[in-house]
């Protein structure tokens, strides 16, 4: 089978050699990942594709190769489809959606009360209790414009507030694969200096100071050159942010190379008056978002990396954070830092065709003077050229 995939992937002009095919069966017959087609998707890629710009021709390669199996495969028996997702994800149209009453803050925080007091048990399905699936503002893995996720996944993201502790991981700033275009459009923003011991060549001086010692080598060495921008950047952890990991990572990866004044901090959809640098700790380790704001002088290019996609009450209500109560709007700390760093971004993996759908994008937005820019490769560069007027 997988000579025959060999095969295929030469003939959608992909020129995987021998050795790179043999290296995929010594992985394969090495336990290090379990059998599932995603996983050996990735680990084909990995090890017959070396240059990143061939990945969406592997892809259309892979997907076809993958059909035309399926299609031999024996037809299996069929679950009917609404068993498994009827309750737990409504499919409803847009207009239905539309007709679904939002109810405002003051109103959804004293329904969910009256919940809590009245509710004896569990429950799911339905428009009233607090439960799973249906269109209940209360519960999760259903469909309600607005409402109070308790427990469970997000599902249509527009949750005011989450009733569940949640775990954040911090972005991994090794990831080398993938990062060669993001560097290159972060290069952008360059204003070099030469700083530290003598410990470059100098070629220029030399050749031109050799020739004046009639051709007895005259090595010249100066400090290395170093990208002397200072760059403050925010990272959004966490929720919505899950689906686009892979791309954050590479880009703060090529950040973290770029960069040699770089500080990074995270927050969760919003800054509000804290920040943290270790998602691991940052229950216990924060800093003052007060604080952060009179280290950094307006010399600092501030860049935010974050989806923007949330409840809009996290950004115009106080006590809108879906996890803690903060006595003033994100949007008045949105505002403090825009002020404070005139050079500012923000940085959006979000499909740029949903942003008009969004109101938390819109109203972001508005607040950062519309200099937000999507993470591809154009979007990056687009903003670094603004960063380094």
């Amino acid at each position: 089978m997988l000579i025959d995939f060999f095969y295929h992937l030469r003939t959608q002009k992909l020129l995987v050699s021998v050795k790179e095919y043999l290296t995929l069966l010594e992985a394969l017959s090495s336990p290090i990942m379990p059998p599932t087609l995603e996983d050996f998707y990735y680990l084909a890629r990995t090890t017959l594709i070396k240059d990143e710009t061939l990945f969406d021709r592997f892809d259309r390669a892979f997907a076809s190769y993958y059909r035309s199996l399926e299609q031999k495969l024996p037809a299996g028996k069929k679950i009917p489809l609404d068993w498994l997702v009827a309750e737990l994800e409504k499919r409803l149209t847009p207009e239905q959606k539309a007709e679904l009453e939002k109810h405002g803050w003051d109103k959804l925080m004293e329904m969910f009360k009256e919940r809590l007091e009245e509710q004896k048990g569990r429950h799911q399905g339905g428009s009233k209790w607090i439960g799973t699936g249906g269109t209940s503002p209360f519960g999760n893995s259903g469909t309600h414009p607005e409402g109070i996720r308790v427990g469970g996944t997000g599902g249509s993201r527009s949750a005011v507030k989450v009733w569940d502790e949640r775990n954040f991981k911090d972005y991994d700033d090794s990831i080398e694969l993938g990062t060669r275009n993001f560097k290159v459009a972060l290069r952008r923003l360059r204003r070099f200096a030469r700083e530290g011991s003598d410990f470059e060549l100098d070629l220029g001086d030399t050749i031109a100071s050799t020739a004046r010692n009639a051709g007895y080598l005259d090595i010249k060495m100066v400090p290395e050159r170093h990208n002397n921008v200072k760059v403050l950047m925010l990272l959004d952890v966490g929720g919505s942010m899950d689906d686009h990991i892979s791309r954050v990572e590479e880009l703060f990866s090529a950040a973290s190379s770029e960069f040699r004044n770089l500080e990074v901090y995270y927050f969760h959809n919003c800054p509000y008056e804290h920040l943290w640098k270790s998602n691991r700790r940052r229950q216990m380790e924060r800093f003052e978002t007060w604080d952060v704001l009179r280290k950094f002088n307006a010399d600092w290019r501030l860049i935010f990396v974050g989806d923007a996609t949330m409840s809009p009450y996290e950004i115009l209500q106080p006590g809108g954070s879906v996890e803690h109560y903060n006595k003033e709007p994100g949007a008045e700390w949105l505002q403090r830092m825009v002020n404070a760093w005139p050079k500012t971004v923000w940085l959006n993996p979000e499909p740029q065709a949903s942003w008009q759908y969004r109101q938390s994008i819109s109203i972001i937005r508005n607040i950062v003077q519309d200099k937000m820019f999507p993470v591809t490769v154009s979007g990056i560069e687009q903003a670094m050229r603004l960063l380094s007027k």
